[in-house]
């Protein structure tokens, strides 16, 4: 079966109240025709998991901006003014995680673990609300893994069968996301043929995509 859809096809397959995962960077390596395909879709309350919320037209920023989001989980939200302005009037439900443990926390709903131990935040207003658990007199937060319902990518060049190239800093949080999703949606710069890729270079493997936009 064929893993090529259209832009459409792609709108098709977002639903209210889904968890998204996104890929990219304050804008690097964002996979924003993908945002335009949900902003297409008309689909609302969308819990976003994000290294970052970008600028209000770059990267994911567009999906705060139209009001498709209702919580976000990131590291940083500094740059998108919109993301705290809704945050503030409470129109926006904000988790900030530090970067090391997002990532994790992601690894573990990947790898179908039951949280991360990290010593990132004890002490301060991350650890509010959270277990903690003391291992050889060092005290660590219990943070739970991160899993979405999709996820979308982006990545510099796929082969037919969803393997993934990424160029430079473009890789970022591309890879992880593809772990913990129960379904990955990848648009790509190039797309080859199977068998036109170097299997050196490849770092994310076709048997995690579901989609390529074609």
């Amino acid at each position: 079966m064929s893993k090529l859809i259209t832009m459409k096809e792609a709108a098709e397959l977002f639903k209210d109240n889904m968890t998204v995962m996104s890929g990219g960077f304050m804008g690097v390596g964002a996979p924003e025709k993908l945002v335009t395909a949900i902003l297409d879709s008309n689909v609302q309350d969308i819990t976003l998991i994000s290294s970052d919320t970008a600028l209000e037209d770059t990267g994911v920023g567009p999906l705060i901006a139209n009001n498709r989001v209702k919580k976000v989980i990131a590291s940083h939200i500094g740059t998108n003014p919109m993301t705290g302005k809704k945050m503030i009037a409470g129109e926006l439900d904000v988790e900030l995680v530090p970067q090391g443990t997002l990532a994790e926390r992601v690894h573990a709903g990947g790898a179908g673990l039951g949280g991360v131990l990290t010593p990132t935040g004890v002490g301060t207003v991350v650890e509010e609300g959270k277990e903690t658990l003391e291992i050889d007199g060092a005290k660590y937060l219990i943070e739970k893994p991160l899993r979405a319902d999709i996820a979308i990518l982006k990545a510099y060049k796929a082969d037919k069968a969803g393997n993934l190239v990424f160029h430079q800093s473009a890789r970022n949080f591309n890879p992880v996301m593809a772990l913990a999703a129960d379904l990955v949606i990848v648009e790509v710069e190039e797309l080859v043929e199977i068998g036109d890729l170097d299997p050196d270079t490849v770092v994310t493997p076709g048997v995690l995509v579901d989609k390529v936009l074609a």
